[in-house]
């Protein structure tokens, strides 16, 4: 078991990518943290993998909820050592004159905001372990753009950006800092990012610009997140991991 004896906190738990990242490490030997704004899917979730698992429900958005969150993590499950900022949303494909401002807002305070507060939340709990690892989820969208996704683009440039940046200054601190890049995946945001309906001919279209000629998947993203935290990665830090089957080549 690869995370034996480590303690884990994944937001956005409560499906897709966050999902099969929690179940990943579950099974590798790590308590997990279920985090999620739907209570019972992070409830569910939590359930299924077992291991001492438990479920929070938190808006990554919300300073509140956060420090709520990291607390019980703490108490429960006796500590942190692996933080994975997976919770995302996103806006439709469409023009980006289209989009209005409390969306606006709510994209940037989900994708980026998120961040901030996770990284005041968790760095005291990982320096009281004498260090950890932080996985935050960015996107191709930050590598490579594609059109009609303007503003999602811009915030995962910044996770992107952000992780390169948090690696330098906390490396004294023993805590790595990583980021993961999926290309379009099979989850419940796939109809937004294509901005048409889910049938076959869509997805060809995209699975058309990816060499592997698949979509990523939950268990794609997991694989990625389990090696970076696990000590086979010790000296890892800094790393943009585009996990996207040659799309960004």
């Amino acid at each position: 078991m690869r995370l034996k004896g480590k303690v884990a906190l994944v937001t956005g738990a409560g499906g897709g990518f966050g999902e099969g990242i929690a179940e990943t490490y579950a099974r590798e030997g790590a308590k997990v943290c279920v985090a999620d704004i739907r209570k019972a899917e992070a409830e569910r979730v939590a359930k299924r993998i077992g291991g001492g698992a438990i479920a929070v429900a938190c808006d990554v958005a919300k300073k509140a909820d956060v420090d709520a969150m990291v607390a019980a993590c703490a108490k429960e499950l006796g500590g942190l050592d692996i933080v994975v900022n997976n919770a995302g949303t996103t806006h439709k494909n469409q023009s980006l004159l289209a989009l209005d401002e409390a969306a606006f807002d709510r994209l940037y305070a989900v994708n980026v905001k998120s961040i901030y507060l996770m990284t005041l939340a968790t760095v005291p709990a990982l320096q009281a372990r004498g260090g950890g690892s932080i996985i935050n989820v960015g996107s191709t969208a930050g590598l490579r753009p594609r059109p009609g996704l303007t503003w999602y683009n811009g915030t995962k440039g910044a996770v992107n950006l952000l992780s390169k940046s948090m690696a330098v200054e906390l490396a004294p601190m023993k805590i790595r800092v990583n980021c993961i890049c999926p290309v379009i995946g099979e989850t419940g945001l796939l109809e937004m990012f294509m901005g048409v309906p889910d049938t076959p001919e869509n997805r060809a279209r995209f699975i058309a610009t990816i060499p592997l000629g698949r979509m990523s998947k939950p268990q794609d993203i997991a694989n990625a997140a389990l090696w970076l935290a696990s000590d086979e990665a010790s000296f890892i830090t800094g790393v943009e991991l585009p996990v996207d089957g040659g799309r960004c080549v």
